[in-house]
C-alpha cells in the first residue's frame, strides 16, 4: 500500500488518475478559507482540471483553516503534501479515484495568523475564496444584518488585536494592500447561499465599517464580490470510504473526499485582478447568476422538500429509496414541470428538461446515501426561501399550486413528531417548539400550522392555497402519505 504524498505521486496505481503537471511549477494565486469536502470536490477540482490541460499553473490554492477543528486538516495536508483523493461514486456502483494536486499549501490561522494575512497581502494573491457555510457569514438570522455582538468579532475589533475571524484576517490583508498601493483581490464566495457574493460584500464591509469607515468605503469602491451558484453532493467522508480507497486502489489517504459525478458552477464574471480560464474547465461564466440560483432553489432544493417529508412518513430513510419509487418520481416531475419551472426566468445555456431528468438520477444514486433526516432539518429556513416564492408566483399568474400546497401539508404532518406507525420523529429546526405546538393543534384547528405568519406570510388568508393544503392534510391524516402522493399525481389526469 502506498501512503499518498509527493514522494509516492509518480508510483500511483494505474487505476488512480493523478496530476499530469509538474506541481513544483504551480504557484499560489488563490487563498481559500474553509477546506472541506465541497471545496475539494469542486473549486479545487476545477483548478486541477485546468492544470492538467497545461493552464492556470499560477492559480494554485493556499488553503486556510480558521477554526480549532481545522487542526486535523492541517496535519493531514502537511503529511500528504496537500494531496488528496477524490472518489466519484456512480449510480451503477462503479467508482473512480483521482488525486487532486491544485492545492499548494495549507495554513492554520490560529497557529500563525500573520502568515495568513501576508499570504493574502502578497501581490501574487488575486482571489480570496470562501466555503465557510452560511453560519460563517455572521449575519443575524432574523434581521440579516452583521452580528457585531459575536465575541470573536468584538475581539477582532479591539485595537491591535491579532485576528481570530475570517473577517479580521481578510480585512487586515485588504488594509495592508491599500496602504501598500496594491490593488485588492476579489472575494469569491462559493457557499450555498442565494446571492452569496452580495452577502459576503455586505458582511465584510460591515465589519470594515466597524473597524475603520474609510476602509469600508475603499472596499465598496474597489473590491469585487461575484455571486455564484454551486452544486455537487459531497457526503461526509467515512472510515468505509478510506477503506475503499485502500482496498480498491491500493492507496492510503487519511482524508479523501467523496462525491457524485454531477458538478455545476455558474459564476459571475466580475474580477478585479483576472481569473483562471474557468470556462475551459466547464464553469459557466455569466453576467447575472440569479436565474441559475433560482433554478437550483426551485427545482433541486424544493424537490428535496417534496420528497423528504412524504418519504419519511411513508417509511423511507434515504433519498435514493424515494427517488427509485415510480409514484414519487412522477410526483417530483409533476412539481418541477408544472409548478417549479413556471416560476423561473430564462436560463441561457441550460437544457432544462435534461437538468430535471438529471436531478432524478442524482436523487436515485444509492451510493451517495443522502438521508431524509438531513433533508427534513431546518425546514423553517428552507421552505420559505425555496418553495413559498413558487407558490406566490403561481398564485399571481393563475398557475398550479396543488403540489406545493401538498408539500407544505406534508411538513405540517411531519411536524406532529410521529410517523404513521406512531414512532417518534426527530424534528430539527430552530423553530421546533412553536411549529410542533401548532402541528399538535391541527386536527382541531386545521389551519393552525399555517397561522405562523413569520414563516408563511399571508398564505393562510389565500383560500385557493388553503383549500389545496387542506385536501392533502386531510388525506395524510385519514389514509397516509402514500395515498396523499397518489392523489396529487392523479390530479388533472
Amino acid at each position: 500500500m502506498l501512503q499518498l504524498n509527493a514522494e509516492t505521486l509518480n508510483r500511483l496505481p494505474a487505476s488512480v488518475a493523478s496530476p499530469s503537471y509538474d506541481r513544483s511549477a504551480v504557484t499560489t494565486g488563490i487563498v481559500h478559507f474553509g477546506v472541506g469536502g465541497f471545496h475539494r470536490a469542486h473549486q479545487a477540482m476545477y483548478l486541477d482540471r485546468l492544470m492538467n490541460a497545461g493552464k492556470a499553473l499560477d492559480w494554485g490554492i493556499c488553503g486556510v483553516g480558521v477554526l480549532p477543528s481545522d487542526q486535523k486538516m492541517a496535519s493531514v495536508m502537511a503529511e500528504q503534501d496537500c494531496l488528496y483523493t477524490m472518489l466519484l461514486k456512480h449510480p451503477d456502483g462503479s467508482r473512480e479515484a483521482r488525486v487532486i494536486g491544485s492545492m499548494t499549501e495549507y495554513l492554520f490561522a490560529p497557529a500563525d495568523p500573520e502568515a495568513v494575512i501576508e499570504k493574502m497581502a502578497s501581490p501574487a494573491t488575486r482571489i480570496v475564496s470562501l466555503t465557510v457555510t452560511e453560519g460563517g457569514y455572521n449575519f443575524h438570522h432574523v434581521t440579516g444584518e452583521f452580528d457585531a455582538e459575536n465575541p470573536d468579532v468584538i475581539h477582532d475589533l479591539t485595537s491591535d488585536a491579532v485576528p481570530r475571524t475570517t473577517f479580521g484576517l481578510v480585512t487586515e490583508a485588504l488594509a495592508r494592500r491599500r496602504n501598500r498601493g496594491i490593488a485588492p483581490f476579489t472575494v469569491m464566495s462559493c457557499d450555498n447561499i442565494q446571492g452569496n457574493g452580495d452577502v459576503a460584500k455586505k458582511m465584510f464591509t460591515a465589519f470594515a465599517e466597524l473597524r475603520e469607515p474609510a476602509l469600508a468605503t475603499w472596499m465598496r469602491a474597489h473590491v469585487l464580490f461575484p455571486n455564484s451558484m454551486v452544486d455537487r453532493i459531497t457526503p461526509v467522508t467515512t472510515d468505509a470510504d478510506r477503506s475503499t480507497i485502500t482496498k480498491e486502489f491500493g492507496l492510503v489517504d487519511q482524508w479523501p473526499v467523496v462525491c457524485e459525478p454531477f458538478e455545476q458552477w455558474v459564476l459571475e464574471d466580475h474580477f478585479t485582478l483576472g481569473r483562471p480560464a474557468l470556462e475551459d474547465a466547464g464553469v459557466q461564466l455569466v453576467d447575472d447568476v440569479e436565474p441559475y440560483e433560482l433554478m437550483k432553489l426551485r427545482l433541486l432544493n424544493a424537490s428535496h422538500q417534496a420528497l423528504c417529508y412524504f418519504g419519511t412518513l411513508s417509511g423511507y430513510s434515504y433519498a435514493h429509496e424515494v427517488a427509485q419509487d415510480q409514484l414519487f418520481v412522477q410526483f417530483l416531475l409533476d412539481y418541477m414541470d408544472l409548478e417549479g419551472t413556471p416560476a423561473l426566468s430564462p436560463l441561457p445555456g441550460v437544457d432544462l428538461p435534461q437538468y430535471k431528468r438529471t436531478l432524478i438520477e442524482r436523487f436515485a444514486n444509492e451510493h451517495v446515501r443522502d438521508t431524509l433526516s438531513r433533508l427534513c432539518a431546518e425546514s423553517s429556513d428552507r421552505i420559505p426561501k425555496w418553495l413559498i416564492p413558487v407558490v406566490w408566483i403561481n398564485l399571481k399568474n393563475g398557475g398550479e399550486i396543488s403540489r406545493s400546497a401538498g408539500i407544505v401539508a406534508s411538513w405540517a404532518r411531519y411536524a406532529e413528531g410521529t410517523d404513521e406507525t406512531g414512532a417518534p420523529l426527530t424534528v430539527v429546526d430552530r423553530l421546533k417548539e412553536p411549529l410542533m405546538a401548532a402541528a399538535a393543534m391541527q386536527r382541531e384547528d386545521k389551519l393552525a400550522f399555517l397561522r405562523n405568519r413569520d414563516v408563511f406570510g399571508e398564505l393562510v388568508d389565500n383560500e385557493r392555497f388553503t383549500q389545496a393544503y387542506l385536501r392533502t392534510l386531510d388525506t395524510l391524516h385519514s389514509r397516509g402519505a402514500r395515498a396523499a402522493v397518489a392523489e396529487l399525481v392523479a390530479a388533472d389526469r
